[in-house]
Formats: C-alpha cells, structure tokens, sequence
C-alpha cells in the first residue's frame, strides 16, 4: 500500500503520548523523523524493572519508536534558531511535540511555514490557569475525575495502571493531526493543535458522569463516589476470569451459568444496586461457583451462553491466548530481544509493512533528504477538516459511535443508523432516568456525549425494505462503520463485495472484538472484555487485591485506532480511487497500548504487577488524607507523584528537610525501595494540614500535585472551563446540558458542537428525502415498521 508514504513527520517529543502517535504515522508508512537532544530522548533508557540495559534502548522506547529515523536538533524561537532544524521543519507536514508553553512560539513557527500542522500534547493544554502546571499521569487521572471514581465503597480508590491517558492521548492526536494533514493537502491551511491529555482522561475513563449528574439536575455531589462492577473479575481454580453483563440478557444468562436460576424468577440480582447493595452474600454466591472451575472452563460455558468473558492475563499469559496465535498479533522486535505486537488494523486483509528497528541518536544526522511538502498555497477560509465527507454509521454502544463522533465533529456529514427493534445498546443506560423522564431511552449519557452531531434514522435490518435503504445510502457515501459481531452484518448481507458493487469508491469499517479470523472470531465482547483480556487489569487494583477494571479506555482507544486507519485508507484512495476494507480489531488496540507489559517480560523476565496507586515512573506516589478526611462522607485525597531528582529536592525543601529523608538517595530506584518508609512519614505530615493549600505550595515549587476531583462535578473544573471543553446542547427530552467535546483546540475553530445527539428517527422523513421518496413511501416503511421513532419491546 501507498499509505502515508508522502508525508513527513517531525516527532520533538519523548515518553510515551508523542512518540505514539508519531508510532501510528510510522506504521502507516509516513517518514517520521525523531528530533531530539544529543542526550537521546530519556526514555531510551527505561525499563519498569530497573533492569541493565547493557548499553542498549530499553524495550518500550524500541516498541514505540521503532521504523523512524533520528536527527539531533532543537525547536528555538527566530532570533536563535537551529538552521538545521528549521530546514528540517521547513521540509515537514506535521511537526509533533510536547513542549511547555513558552518554550518557542507556535504561530511564529506556522508564519514562517505556512501549510504546517503542528500538535502540541501536553498535560493540561497550553491555555487555562494550569497550563503550566507539572504533572504526572497520575495527577493527570486525578484532575480528570478518572481516580474518584474507581474503587470500592469505604477503600482508597485506585489509578488506571499502565498511562493510560498517555497511550489514549496519541491516538488521539493521530486522528486529530492526520483529519488536520488532508484539509492542509487539499487547502493549503495549516493548524495548531492544542492537545490536553487531562481532557483525554476525562473522556476516556469515567464514562461521562458529569452529564449523568446534569440529566439529574445536579444535585449537590457530596461523599465519595467509588464504583465497581459485579459481576466482573471473579476467582477461579486457576487464576481469574472476566465477565461482563450490560444487559438484562446476559445478567439473566450469567445466573444460569452460576446454577442459580431461582435468581432469575426471583429478580433479586438483576439490578447493580440490588448486587451491591448485598455485595458479600453476592460474591459469595458467584465465587462459590467461579472457584471450583478452572478459568478455561468457565471461558467455555460463559461463551456458549454468549457471555462476553476473557482470562484475566498478564504480559506472559496473553502470549499463549488462542486468538492471539492464529492471528499473529506477537512478533520479534526488528532489533531482536522481545516481542512486540503488530498494528491493530488490516486495510484490504493485509497489516502494514513490517517495523524496522529504532534509530540511535542522531543516525540520519547526515542523511535526510531535501523535501518541498507536496500543498497548494493556502486558498479560502478553513473548514472543518473532514467536511464533504459522508459516513454512514451502523455502530453502537460506545466505540463505534466515538469513532464516528470525532469524525462528525471534524466536520464528516454521520448518519447513525439503528432500528426500533434493536436501539441502540448505549441508550438503555437511559435506564437510569426512568422515574424522570418517560422517553428515558433518551437520556443515555453515553448515547448523548458520542452521538452529537449526527443525523439519527431507523432502519429495519432484517426487512429487504430496510436493506433496501441502507444500500441506497452507501451509493453516495465515503465509508460505512460497524462494530457488531462478525456475524450480524455479514447475516443481512453486507460484505466489502456488496458494497463494492454499490459504490466503488466506499469504504468498509469494520470494528470486530476479536478479529474477522481465527477460533474467537464469533464471540462478543466490550471494553472491559478487551481491559480483562490485555493486560490493563492486570496492573489495576490494589497489589492485596485482585485485578480491577479502568472501565472504559479500550472504547476510545478502538474508535481512534479505526478511525486513523480509516484516514489512512482515504489517503490509499487519493491514489488509486478505490475503497477499502478496514478491519480493526479492539482487543488489538488495547494489546498495542499494553505492549510494555510483554515487552518487559520477553526483554528482561519482568513480569509487571498493580501497584495500587504507585508506578515505577515515580515515588513517593500516592493519595494523602489531608486534614477533615472521612473516607466516605468527604474524601479530603491529595494526590503526590515526584518523578525527578528536582521535585524530590523541592518536596523535601517543602517538608523542611527533615532528618528521616537525609539517608534517602534522590534517585528514582533509591526513592523506589524507601516508598513504605516516605509513605508513612507523608501521611502524618499531610494528615494535619488542608489539602488545597498543600496543592498550591507544591505546584509552586514545581512539585506535581492534585485533588481528586469528583467525576460529577467535571463541568465546573476551571481548566476544563478555561479551555471550553465542555459545550452547551439543546436537547429536547433532557434540556440544556454540558457535554464533552473532543481533548483538543485547533487554532481555527471556535466551536465544536452544533447539534445534540439525535431522538430515535429524528430524521427518517429528512434523509429519506433526499434518497427521493415521497410522504407514501415513507409513511409504507413506518406502517411496516422498517422505520420508527418508538423503541419496541418496552
């Protein structure tokens, strides 16, 4: 495949977020070149495990900066520039980076290299009042809402292990920068891309419950908020496995499979807050059965229910998973020493081109070719990126309808598609709303954040009326999304073939659990499915504990991953005028983001485990009950993470040097072995003292430091304020309501939202007027029931 061939990439940036996403274009066959310091970027030489490197990149930084090349430079303001590297951006189409606020100045850049789009990913944003605030991932997941919401009632809550907002964050801004690239190809137009990964975790992780708590009429948000599943990750003979049970049917099945069916006449489980609110005699009545059965036999028996389930796996048990192997997901790193996952997308059955090794500082100093980016002088005034493209959008749930969100809020005209007979899975969240609203299926919080700015219609599936319509649909349209199970879509028949036929230049998006081939290409399974199954619970929880859910991630994650290699097959069709086939499994999404798991333990025998709310990026690291803690009533948690020597030395500047800290080395290992001893001293420290004076001191000194804030109150976060993440929707059944948009600015929008998710068959009688039919044949397909605006089955 052609693929990304014609664009250059200039990747300034280090750790995790910035490198991924230059991964993402590297992998698409763009030639991403690293900028960095003589030094190398530090991650060079990070292992989790503290091991010897022997000289050698640590595996990550070979995972995640593998098939690029490296040139020593720096990015400097006009009048002290590096002519080198300046000619080196000059040569660019996207220039990624991670850099602080006033390190150089972003539209001076642009001025001088008109057509450039340049992504800044940062922790907050470069706008708003903690723009320049230091910051870890994990006062990152603190401010975002993410931690206040994970945990079990009356215990510390815990963080999403592994960065997660980092990995998000780079697929994010894949999505974001490569929509930005193809309107700079047709239009000349350039763009600043304003990334806060801040804002990525709080889309990511806490499942829109500030919109939860607006439908509510925001009540005061008082006490703790912790939230778990049940049934979720359950102990077995051998281990642990997943479950999960979103609706009535599969909560129903789960009972049979426990040999409880009494349960399912009785309707005592069926609701969460019935399970938690017996959460011991509950578990008890689940582990009874759950641990005298090996975790392979309860995988079988829970799938020939159709339950989504998966082992609970680690970075050496996910190497032996069935599907895995038969798809191939595992290869040896170019450089050789560990396993590496492969891209998590096929365009037309094929993966793309195999990686090649990471560059060593400065290798292609010498060897980068001259290059004149291939863009017509900047004519008109920017439009949204992606306007005049048309997708057609037969997604549900939460990671397809994210995937078609971003690209109706880049501009894309998105056309949702679901049937009265089956709505949309997401809308039964509205559920909760029942005593509120008569219409709850339109109160979904999730429906509503992923579905704004689309057109909504019903369409009968399973009618040759309503197969009819969609076929006319796709005539006219640039892609059609999916994420059913392989079965559904390929049962009404629509195949790559079919849609060939109809419209040859249409694209096929299809968003599978676990891939299109192999022995689990049938089974169902979501988000959680895919956290259980890939490492992501493994190092989420207490280490006394078991293994938890981050509750979301992998949706996100699925979506922009499908929606880069969407963008990468719009490319391949700029050169041969053909549709695609995409495929994009989502449990390979989350396998290529928990790569470090695998890397490490191949590499160097590491076998990476939860630390609660510890990371071996940092320490000390942790929440501190600060003065007027009560744990359930008014959670006073002020999260600390120091990951430099400077914040160490600024922290115990701060503490007023006390002698316990004078035989501790500042070193990160040294503060690593000394974290129980730190902790207990931090604790008595932070316990007499008011958390948001602490926090303020500590920012000052440079030291990262955060509340955790309650995931109900998002919309009134002052940053998220400044920076206008949230946005004002009219929506009929719910009223005025804030809503979460994308994680970033460009420079050339001032609003992202213009419409609120659509009613069910909002627009049936306005979309399918203009396929040419009169109020008769409209009003046939609703005497049929082909479309509708009234959920059946009630």
């Amino acid at each position: 495949m052609h693929g990304l061939r014609d664009l250059r990439v200039i990747d300034h940036s280090s750790g995790i977020a910035g490198p991924y996403c230059g991964k993402l274009y590297a992998d698409a066959g763009a030639d991403v070149i690293k900028l960095e310091q003589a030094c190398g970027d530090p991650l060079r030489g990070w292992s989790a495990s503290d091991a010897d490197l022997g000289g050698r990149d640590g595996a990550l930084f070979r995972y995640i900066n593998a098939s690029k090349r490296s040139v020593v430079g720096a990015l400097c303001d006009d009048d002290s520039k590096d002519e080198a590297s300046e000619a080196l951006i000059a040569s660019a189409d996207l220039l990624i980076e991670d850099l602080a606020q006033d390190a150089f100045d972003r539209a001076a850049l642009l001025a001088r290299h008109p057509g450039l789009v340049i992504i800044s990913i940062t922790p907050f944003g470069l706008t708003g009042p903690m723009a320049n605030h230091p910051a870890t991932e994990f006062t990152i997941q603190a401010e975002s809402g993410s931690i206040g919401v994970r945990g079990l009632p009356g215990r510390e809550p815990f963080q999403c292990g592994g960065n997660t907002a980092n990995w998000t964050g780079g697929a994010f801004a894949a999505v974001a920068s490569l929509a930005a690239l193809r309107r700079a190809g047709e239009t000349g137009h350039g763009e600043h891309i304003d990334l806060s990964l801040h804002e990525v975790a709080a889309i990511s992780t806490n499942t829109y419950l500030d919109l939860m708590w607006g439908i509510l009429g925001r009540p005061p948000a008082q006490g703790a908020f912790p939230y778990t599943e049940t049934p979720s990750i359950e102990p077995t003979l051998d281990g642990y496995v997943g479950f999960n049970t979103y609706t009535a049917q599969q909560l129903s099945d789960f009972l049979l499979l426990i040999e409880r069916p009494e349960f399912r006449e009785t309707g005592e489980f069926d609701q969460f807050a019935q399970r938690v609110g017996r959460l011991e005699e509950w578990e008890s009545i689940v582990h009874g059965y759950t641990r005298k059965h090996t975790t392979q036999e309860l995988i079988e028996q829970a799938q020939l229910l159709r339950i989504p389930v998966a082992p609970v796996s680690n970075g050496k048990s996910v190497l032996e998973l069935d599907q895995l192997k038969a798809r191939g997901v595992f290869i040896e790193d170019p450089s050789g020493g560990f396993k590496r996952p492969i891209p998590p997308y096929r365009i037309d059955g094929k993966s793309p081109a195999p990686p090649r090794p990471a560059p060593s500082p400065g290798e292609h100093n010498e060897s980068v070719e001259p290059r004149e980016p291939a863009r017509p002088a900047a004519h008109g005034s920017p439009c949204l990126p992606l306007e005049g493209m048309r997708i057609i959008d037969t997604t549900s749930w939460w990671a397809g309808p994210i995937a078609t969100h971003m690209l109706a809020t880049l501009g894309a005209e998105v056309i949702h598609i679901e049937s009265v007979q089956r709505i949309d899975g997401a809308r039964a969240i509205g559920g909760t709303f029942t005593a509120l609203h008569e219409k709850w299926w339109e109160c979904s919080f999730i429906y509503l954040s992923v579905n704004s700015n689309k057109r909504g219609i019903t369409l009968n599936l399973a009618d040759p009326k309503g197969r009819a319509v969609l076929e006319s649909l796709i005539e006219s349209a640039d892609a059609l999304v999916e994420n059913f199970s392989p079965r559904v879509m390929e049962g009404f028949g629509f195949t790559f073939e079919k849609i060939q036929t109809l419209n040859p230049r249409c694209h096929f998006v299809r968003m599978p659990a676990f891939g299109l081939d192999g022995p689990w290409r049938e089974f169902v399974g979501f988000a959680a499915t895919m956290e259980q199954m890939s490492g992501m619970a493994w190092l989420t929880g207490h280490p006394e504990d078991q293994p938890r859910i981050q509750r979301g991630p992998c949706d996100p994650l699925a979506g922009m991953h499908a929606m880069f290699a969407l963008l990468v097959a719009m490319a391949e069709r700029d050169h041969d005028g053909n549709g695609h086939f995409v495929e994009c499994s989502m449990v390979e999404t989350a396998l290529n983001v928990t790569a470090e798991q695998v890397a490490e333990y191949t590499a160097y025998g590491h076998l990476m485990e939860r630390q609660g709310n510890r990371a071996p990026e940092a320490a000390p690291q942790g929440l501190y009950p600060c003065s007027g803690h009560h744990i359930s009533l008014d959670p006073q948690w002020l999260a600390l993470s120091v990951a430099t020597e400077p914040q160490w030395e600024a922290l115990l500047a701060w503490l007023g040097k006390p002698e316990w800290a004078s035989s501790i080395r500042a070193d990160l290992p040294a503060r690593r072995l000394a974290h129980d001893i730190i902790d207990e001293e931090l604790q008595r420290v932070f316990a007499e003292r008011d958390r948001d004076t602490c926090i303020r001191e500590l920012i000052e000194l440079g030291v990262p430091a955060a509340r955790v804030t309650d995931p109900r109150t998002l919309s009134e976060h002052p940053q998220l304020i400044a920076r206008g993440f949230l946005e004002q929707l009219d929506h009929p059944v719910v009223g005025r309501q804030s809503t979460m948009t994308v994680p970033f600015r460009f420079a050339s929008v001032a609003r992202w939202l213009k419409t609120a998710a659509p009613l069910i068959g909002e627009h049936n009688s306005e979309v399918l007027r203009e396929l040419g039919m009169d109020e008769a044949e409209i009003k046939a397909l609703a005497d049929d029931k082909v479309i509708g605006d009234l959920p059946e089955g009630l």
